[in-house]
Order: C-alpha cells, then structure tokens, then sequence
C-alpha cells in the first residue's frame, strides 16, 4: 500500500513531532509483539501470524464444506459481522445480483428486523441437503441480544446443528451452552471485537466462501511489519494517525473515507466502526463518515467542497482491470476529485491499497487498526472499549424484562 499526503495541509514538522511522541507506544507495541498472546488489549497486532487459528479455522472448513454448499449464513453484530462483510462485499458481494448462479453465497445476519427473518425463513425452507448450508455464530461475549436472537431463530429452522459453528470465547454463555448442546465451537480470541476479523470471526466464514484467508492474512503481515518500524517513512499506520489528528486538532472534525469503488462501501463502513467506537468518548472523537464515488459526487460533493471546512478525506483507490474505456473514465474521475479538492483547500490523503483482492484487503484492515492504537494513544483514550455501548445493552434487557 501507499500513502501519499502531500495535499494533507499538515507540515513536515508536525509528522515528526507526533511520530516523537508516539515512539514509546511504538515500543510498547514491539513488546506485546514478541510476547505473542492476546493478554494485552493490543494483542491483536499478533493475529496475522498465529499458526494455530489459522489452522483451526481451516481444519472446521474441511469438515463442513463441499461442492455442494449454496449458502454461509454469517450471524454477528459490530465488528463481528462488519469485518467479514468488508472482506466478501468487495471480492464477491456487490457483484451478487449479476451472478446469480455463483456459490456459495453469504447471508449476513445483523439485525432482528421482521422481515427479513421472514424472507429468511423462507429461503432456508427450501435447503433439504444439509451440505448446502453452514451457520456461523460469532459473539466474543457469548450474550449480545441481538445475536443469541438471531441464533435460535435459524437453529429452530434448520435443526442442523452439524452444520453450526460457534465462535465466542471459551467459556462464555454461549460457549457453554453450545457446548451441551454438541455444536461445533472455534475459540474467539480475547481482542476487541472490532478488532476481529483475523480471528475466527472472519476467517472462517470467509474461508468458507472461497476467500484466500492465507493470503488475506500475508497482507496483514506486511503492515504489521511496517506498523512496527522506528522509520516515520515506513509506518504507514502512525503517519496516517497524525495525519488525522492533527487535521482534527486544526478543525477537521469529519473524517471521510472515501472509496472509489462500490464493492468497498463496506470497507467504510467497517472502518465507520472502528473509529467511532474507538475515539469517540470521554468527550472527544472524530466523526467517521462514508463516501463512495463517483456515485456521491452527485451528492455530497457540492457539500465538500462549499461548504463548512471541517472534513479531511481519506481517498482510497486502487488499479482495475477490466474495460479500458470504464478504467479511463474512473481514473480520470479520481484525477478531478483530487484536483477540486486541492483547489478548494479540502485536505486529502491518499491511499493506493495494493489490490482489491485478499491480499490488499488484509493490508489496509491492519493497517487501520494498527493506525487506531496510535489515534487512541494520540487522544490519550481508551481505544479498546465502549462504555456507552454497553449501557443501550443494559438498557434494553431491562425494558424486555419488564415488558
């Protein structure tokens, strides 16, 4: 991946000085990775080389999949079931509706609206060979309502529990339970669930969907190495850290990732997540925001760029292949885009992703939760929990008692 800031509006000085102050963190970081383990809230810097989720992972996916299956219902919420979707979204899903005929197919299930449950009760109806379908559950507390909900509504349809998988930590509610009822489990490492997408909560659904978890996770590695460097030059994740805050010390309260290709729409919004669950309390934070060109040209453009100063945008960009004719136009496109933003004093950042393909992928989502540690170090958070997010749970199991 590269990183280019030029149009950043933020001094050669100002890198150095917030490099500077992040060199002890850096250290910290270097620790936490040559002890291995996931003790330490950082511990997920080391997902990317553990041998033995990777080989879990895999060995639960040649026991379930065959040239049969049709469909991987994926169920979880927040970082559990937006990094797999990130993932599936940009190499598969935006594309579902034109091929329809290409399997298997995820089925994400997020939400406890009515009528999908409906649609889905209906779709899994017509499943009478259990090789066609497998369910994963992902909940690293094992007691997210929405979905322990979502959970018994598909295992009272199918009645498959061979072709369930749970992954939450050992030990929890829903650990225990699956436990007794003999369905499969995979540990869910003790990281933060946005930080989870190298853990089995993306790699084995996705692994059953055909993706190339080993080359996702080759990706990782790469930015791991570079996230780790003493070199300003070489730490992506840091530059990319100051670059923020120091756009949101000068009043770029707006942090815009804006991708130019539909298929990453999930991307965002995966990285929606990330950075507002992780910055934004004790009263600070940067408000994450998605744009996807040049669909949102004709939308939020005019908007960027004549209206109030208060965004810094995040272009993420990648070579295509395909129509010479549609590649020309898009580069051209990003081409105008960059040069507005320049003339109208928007500041940008680059971010030219190494592919759209796993190994690109597995680069960039390191690389931005590398970068997080920094930001939550920067603005001197917590960047590993959520407290208010716990609050609406509490709240809301305390309306469904007394109802």
């Amino acid at each position: 991946m590269k990183l280019h800031y030029k149009n950043s509006q933020i001094t050669e000085e100002s890198l150095q000085d917030g490099f500077s102050e992040l060199q002890p963190y850096i250290e910290t970081l270097k620790k936490i990775f040559d002890e291995k383990g996931y003790e330490k809230p950082e511990g997920s810097i080391n997902l990317p080389f553990d041998e033995e989720i990777l080989s879990s992972v895999m060995e639960m996916k040649r026991s379930l999949v065959t040239e049969n299956l049709k469909y991987v219902v994926h169920i979880g919420i927040g970082g559990a079931g937006l990094g797999p979707q990130a993932i599936y979204d940009a190499l598969f899903g935006h594309f579902d509706l034109l091929e329809p005929e290409r399997f298997p197919k995820a089925i994400f299930l997020d939400t406890n609206g009515p009528e999908f449950s409906e649609k889905l009760t209906t779709l899994l109806a017509q499943i009478k060979n259990p090789e066609e379908i497998v369910i994963s559950i992902a909940s690293k507390s094992g007691g997210t309502l929405e979905t322990k909900t979502n959970f018994e509504l598909v295992k009272k349809l199918t009645h498959l529990k061979e072709r369930i998988v749970v992954i939450s930590t050992e030990g929890s509610p829903l650990w225990l339970e699956s436990e007794e009822e003999g369905v499969s489990l995979l540990i869910h490492p003790t990281v933060g669930g946005r930080f989870s997408v190298l853990t089995p909560v993306g790699l084995f659904p996705l692994a059953c969907l055909g993706v190339d978890i080993e080359r996702l996770l080759r990706g990782a590695q790469t930015m791991q190495t570079a996230g780790l460097s003493p070199q300003i030059e070489d730490n992506l994740p840091a530059m990319s850290a100051i670059l923020a805050f120091e756009s949101f010390q000068k009043g770029k309260t707006i942090n815009d990732t804006f991708v130019f290709y539909p298929e990453l729409e999930s991307l965002g919004k995966w990285y929606r997540q990330l950075l507002g669950e992780s910055i934004g309390k004790d009263g600070k934070g940067i408000t994450p925001t998605v744009t996807v060109g040049s669909i949102d040209l004709h939308s939020v453009w005019q908007l960027y760029v004549g209206g109030p100063k208060d965004k810094f945008l995040n272009l993420v960009w990648a070579d295509s292949k395909g129509d010479k004719q549609a590649i020309k136009n898009m580069e051209a496109i990003y081409g105008a885009v960059k040069a507005t933003a320049q003339e109208k004093g928007v500041p940008t950042l680059e971010l030219e992703l190494l592919d759209k393909k796993e190994e690109g992928l597995g680069e960039f989502m390191q690389f931005k939760m590398i970068e997080m540690m920094f930001l939550g170090n920067l603005f001197d958070v917590n960047a590993f929990d959520q407290p208010d997010v716990e609050g609406y749970k509490i709240k809301t199991k305390e309306l469904l008692s007394s109802n």
